[in-house]
């Protein structure tokens, strides 16, 4: 070290004298000091002060400018040397060299203002305000197509050079993307796909940008998914792959690229892993196949993509993943029912599955997770199961076939996303009258939708929870089904949900509430009045940004709780003629002629 410290005395003298013989003597014993103990030789060099000079060294006619490059490369390896780096003023002039013909200049260059860049927001923003990253995109286009190393060399570095600028910084990222840099590195990755370090260097660079919304459709201009399909089926090293799976998730985001990626023959990719990989215990095994089956459903999320993937329920994949359902492995179940729930997005692929059985199968593996189950495979054979029964023709056949029986089993869950799932599940299926009368009957039932209506933590359990409550009433219009529902103490509910934001909601509220009074006014009368439902019903018609169908379905209930004494007295006490007959002169025809009915009938019992 003594030695070093002559070293750094002895280059401050030549740096100025310029004597090219003796300043490439010290940079030698310079370069070997690092390359021996690059921290405690860093150190020295920041405390010499000789980071200064550099910046005058690094000139393009000198023959010593590579190795001065070289130097700040290797100094800047050290977190706590970036910064002084920048201090001294070096980028500008390394910049400035990236326009020198020199290839060796050009490649420690890069390595010099990489390493700076690397977690320093302070090397980012001086290379920025220098211009670095468009000198450097130039390079990449116009070195392309070389394929002899010292070319590919030079790529990798620059790529590596990219990456540390734009690393999670979304302004640097997306003015690389602004500066087309995503079709050169595509470009760049079908040209060079036998480098293995500028290939990973293109997925690491895809991966920081596939992460930006507006680099998706660059991408997807490109053929991204044709290069890392077949880049993809070349590897057979684990990581590697994971690297390409880091970059497709991303991209697999966008409709586009989801369609293009099936195209270019991804999903057959991800079948065979899930076969090789099924019945291993391997940790890297096992985390594998859970990517491959995640990305396969992300796939599915495309209309575009599912529909061809589905082929009309004849297709290849749609018959795989239908054996995934019955599998023992819980990766595959789960897998199974969300590709099921994706497949399910439109009529006609949710009549051709139920008549073709796929009812049988999630029953089936619902039934094999009630004692204990696992929670995201419930979830996801609720979904498919509520998808499914969205078509009117399949609301029979599902119900016929033990749907309500399998899902009710899940009635003691815990989970609000399980509680979710079954309550959308129960609702869609219950159109039928003898459905929800059966339903709404059945106690256990009941009571859990009250208990659930005061979910406050889950706003979603609430809604549907309130929901499926009006619809037992709304399908079954029966006095037993309102009895049970008064009993469990649910009319308090149905009297909130009518103050719902939702048009839909207050809407389902206010139409249950009229069957009830209709149909059992003496049994709920107690009820009604405690949850102050004549005060609503005056603020929702007095209010003018009450929707019109709720005007009139207020007005409506309004008339058929007259028949009760206290009720009425309510109305009575609440001067519900000024606001009804302010109604009259609605542009609505309906609420205009609902509310002469209401004026006649709160005139006549007054």
């Amino acid at each position: 070290m003594d030695n070093l410290s002559d070293t750094l005395k002895k280059l401050k003298i030549t740096a100025v004298e310029r004597t090219e013989d003796s300043l490439e003597g010290c940079l030698d014993c310079l370069l070997q000091a690092l390359t021996q103990n690059n921290m405690e030789t860093s150190e020295k060099i920041q405390g010499s002060g000789i980071l200064q000079l550099f910046a005058s060294l690094l000139i393009p006619q000198s023959s010593c400018t590579a190795k001065v490059a070289n130097i700040i490369a290797e100094v800047a390896k050290n977190e706590f040397m970036r910064i002084p780096c920048v201090d001294a003023g070096l980028i500008s002039p390394l910049v400035q060299l990236l326009n020198s013909k020199d290839q060796e200049v050009l490649l420690q260059t890069g390595r010099a203002l990489g390493n700076i860049c690397y977690d320093s927001h302070e090397g980012r923003s001086a290379v920025d305000q220098a211009g670095g990253a468009q000198i450097v995109i130039d390079h990449l286009r116009s070195l392309c197509s070389k394929t002899d190393p010292a070319s590919e060399k030079l790529l990798t570095v620059f790529c590596g050079m990219l990456m540390n600028y734009s690393n999670e910084n979304d302004s640097l990222q997306a003015q690389l993307i602004n500066m087309g840099v995503i079709p050169t590195l595509v470009k760049l990755l079908g040209i060079h796909c036998q480098n293995a370090a500028l290939t990973e260097m293109c997925l690491v660079a895809f991966g920081n940008l596939a992460e930006l919304e507006s680099s998706k459709e660059q991408f997807a201009s490109t053929n991204i998914a044709e290069e890392l399909v077949k880049l993809f089926k070349k590897q057979i090293e684990h990581d590697k792959r994971e690297m390409i799976f880091e970059v497709l998730a991303p991209l697999a985001e966008n409709d586009a690229i989801k369609l293009q990626l099936v195209e270019a023959g991804l999903v057959e990719c991800l079948l065979e892993i899930v076969q090789q990989k099924v019945d291993s215990d391997k940790e890297d095994d096992i985390a594998e196949l859970k990517t491959a089956s995640d990305l396969m459903v992300l796939l599915l999320l495309g209309d575009e993509s599912m529909q061809k993937l589905f082929e009309g329920g004849k297709g290849n994949v749609f018959q795989r993943v239908l054996s995934w359902i019955p599998s023992n492995n819980h990766q595959l179940q789960l897998a199974g029912a969300l590709a099921i729930a994706n497949f399910a997005r439109n009529d006609g692929n949710c009549i051709h599955m139920v008549d073709n059985g796929i009812v049988e199968k999630l029953t089936d593996l619902l039934d094999r997770h009630v004692e204990d189950g696992n929670v995201t495979v419930q979830h996801a054979a609720l979904s498919a199961l509520r998808n499914l029964a969205i078509p009117v023709v399949n609301k029979a056949k599902m119900l016929s076939a033990g749907v309500t029986e399998a899902v009710l089993k899940f009635l003691k869950s815990e989970m609000p996303p399980v509680q979710f799932k079954l309550l959308g599940t129960l609702r869609m299926l219950i159109d039928a009258q003898e459905a929800a009368e059966q339903l709404g009957k059945n106690v256990k039932l009941v009571e859990r939708l009250v208990e659930w209506c005061e979910a406050k933590d889950h706003a979603g359990v609430m809604g549907e929870s309130n929901r499926l409550l009006s619809a037992l009433i709304r399908h079954s219009k029966s006095k037993d089904v309102i009895k049970t529902i008064v009993q469990s103490g649910g009319i308090k509910h149905l009297v909130t949900m009518a103050t719902s934001e939702h048009v839909i909601m207050q809407n389902e509220a206010l139409v249950a509430l009229a069957l009830i009074a209709a149909l059992e006014l003496g049994t709920a009368e107690k009820d009604l009045e405690s949850a102050k439902l004549v005060q609503i019903l005056h603020k929702l018609l007095a209010d003018e940004r009450s929707a019109p169908e709720i005007k009139y379905n207020s007005m409506v209930l309004i008339c058929a709780l007259m028949g009760s004494e206290s009720l009425h007295k309510e109305v009575q006490d609440l001067a519900f003629l000024d606001v009804v007959s302010k109604l009259r002169s609605h542009e609505n025809k309906s609420v205009a002629q609902q509310a002469s009915l209401t004026e006649q009938r709160l005139t006549v019992d007054s």
